[in-house]
């Protein structure tokens, strides 16, 4: 294992016997809802995927090493710390960790991360993808690249619905990556289920998922897997609802002259206020719903290569 990882106890144990363990990313508790609601769901989270039977692996940088898995003292000072820990991608990944600066992990750090630590499942909420307008403002996220890189299956729910969905599924093709549609041929849309995209193939269960992640990377196709896991119905929040939220949030962001990695934080809580919470309640239940379901397929990967 890479000299600046720091594994807790369980998770390399875990590790160590072939155990599941899902990856876990921090930038939701850090950035992504106010505290003591980001303790109390980085605290679900990590229970959600134990009573699968897997152990979480919450990821972090914190005193200039990357933590795979977080103590509750540690899990505090992120969520206490809010905004002012730095949101790290791909790019940040050495400035935080020659400099010391404590770091939230976004899904490509996130990735980068588990893939050094051996971790070949990761849940977090949506994937980053293509902004609204990129065609002017070149605004695309590092998670597109790093999918197309790093061996890491990510489960999510969609991409965030305040993206553009076309050009973000456009891209994952270019770059080889495959969609797979858990009980679903339609690439779902965050807070809703449907976004009228199709996935690149449809899995009826996790252990097929499995075997697709074990087939692709036998073959020596490097690079990750998306796996989109709709948002449980009764959670799901209505489409065109959320497209007329979504779209006076960007007005919103225009209006501020938001840019770069602050936008989505921006729109994520201009959309909370909006939906008076709504959405807040449902990005919870979806990133629950995703690291059940990570949890099981970590699983049923292990099994495939035990």
């Amino acid at each position: 294992m890479h000299h600046r990882l720091s594994p807790t106890p369980e998770v390399a144990a875990a590790l160590a016997e072939g155990r599941p363990v899902v990856a876990l990313e921090s930038t939701v508790i850090s950035h992504g809802m106010p505290y003591p609601r980001n303790l109390e769901t980085a605290t679900a989270l990590e229970d959600a995927v134990r009573a699968e039977g897997a152990v979480p692996a919450t990821i972090a940088v914190l005193d200039g090493r990357i933590r795979v898995g977080l103590d509750s003292e540690s899990l505090e000072r992120l969520a206490k710390g809010g905004t002012s820990v730095m949101k790290l991608s791909r790019r940040d990944l050495p400035v935080a960790l020659a400099t010391g600066v404590p770091g939230a992990t976004t899904v490509a750090a996130t990735m980068i991360a588990a893939r050094l630590a051996g971790i070949a499942v990761f849940a977090t909420g949506g994937l980053g993808g293509v902004h609204r307008g990129a065609e002017t403002s070149f605004d695309v996220s590092a998670d597109l690249d790093e999918l197309a890189r790093t061996s890491v299956c990510v489960v999510c729910a969609g991409a965030k619905s305040i993206l553009d969905l076309p050009k973000t599924l456009e891209m994952l093709e270019t770059r080889g990556v495959p969609v797979l549609g858990l009980g679903t041929d339609e690439f779902p849309a965050f807070y809703s289920r449907n976004s009228g995209l199709p996935v690149s193939h449809r899995c009826d269960n996790v252990h097929e998922v499995a075997a697709i992640l074990r087939a692709k990377w036998e073959l020596g196709l490097e690079g990750g897997v998306v796996l989109a896991n709709p948002i449980p119905e009764a959670d799901a929040l209505d489409g065109e609802a959320m497209e007329q939220a979504i779209a006076q949030a960007l007005k919103d962001a225009e209006h501020h002259g938001i840019t770069g990695k602050s936008v989505t934080p921006f729109l994520l809580a201009a959309l909370e206020r909006i939906t008076g919470g709504r959405s807040l309640t449902a990005n919870m239940a979806l990133i629950r719903n995703n690291a059940v379901t990570a949890a099981r397929l970590a699983a049923a990967y292990a099994a495939l290569t035990d």
